[in-house]
């Protein structure tokens, strides 16, 4: 008969000043591989170079120069608001003077008549008494509109006054066709201002107005007295 004895496990314990030694080296591993890493961490980003001043620094730094960009942007503003209202103040400066120059115009050339007018009105220059037309002038105003001016005078020193209606003849193409309109036509409403009443010369002008798409070739004027002819003239356009 056999008697099996069971097996026995020795564990050897390390000494106690060993295990301290062990841990204290653990530790320390521990330790420089924290160190290392912060020190790899900062040689890899400068931004943890920098200390707190510095950062403070930098930040009142980008204040100052945001400060100043706003205000040279306000300045900059401030400069361009005033360029374009004196801009707008000359273009209105040019628009009047513009105006202006083309009534000076206007006027410069209604004195121009006035004189030829008035030396033809001198003694050496009365001529045969009769119903006359001094000046006569159309143009065309707009696509639908024609203007006209007209100076009439009595010579032989008008010594009866003279009453009587002005008539003016407008020929057009229209549609392919010729076609004339007279002014005032025979219902028309404004006759007063064709009429003439005068000793000396009177000057009558405006516009008349013709159907839309009609091309003007010509503009007739008569002076009527009692429907007859006294003077007529026609201008092409």
């Amino acid at each position: 008969m056999t008697i099996s004895a069971p097996k026995m496990t020795i564990k050897r314990h390390l000494p106690w000043p060993l295990m301290i030694l062990l841990w204290a080296a653990v530790v320390g591993v521990g330790a420089a591989a924290a160190v290392w890493t912060y020190q790899l961490g900062r040689n890899n980003l400068p931004g943890l170079h920098a200390d707190a001043g510095d950062a403070s620094e930098q930040i009142e730094q980008l204040s100052e120069q945001v400060k100043k960009l706003s205000a040279e942007n306000e300045r900059l503003q401030s400069a361009a608001n005033a360029s374009q209202n004196e801009l707008k103040i000359a273009q209105t400066a040019q628009a009047t003077l513009a105006t202006q120059v083309k009534n000076l115009e206007a006027e410069n050339n209604r004195q121009k008549e006035d004189l030829a007018f008035f030396d033809s009105l001198l003694p050496t220059n009365l001529g045969a008494p009769g119903i006359t037309i001094q000046r006569f002038k159309a143009e065309q105003a707009a696509p639908n509109q024609v203007r006209y001016r007209v100076l009439v005078m009595q010579g032989g020193g008008g010594t009866q006054q003279f009453a009587g209606n002005l008539q003016l003849s407008v020929n057009m193409v229209q549609g392919g066709k010729g076609v004339t309109i007279n002014f005032p036509e025979g219902n028309a409403t404004d006759q007063a201002r064709y009429r003439l009443a005068f000793k000396y010369y009177q000057r009558v002008e405006g516009l008349l107005t013709i159907p839309e798409g009609a091309i003007v070739k010509s503009v007739a004027v008569r002076v009527l007295d009692r429907g007859q002819v006294r003077a007529q003239q026609s201008v092409d356009l």
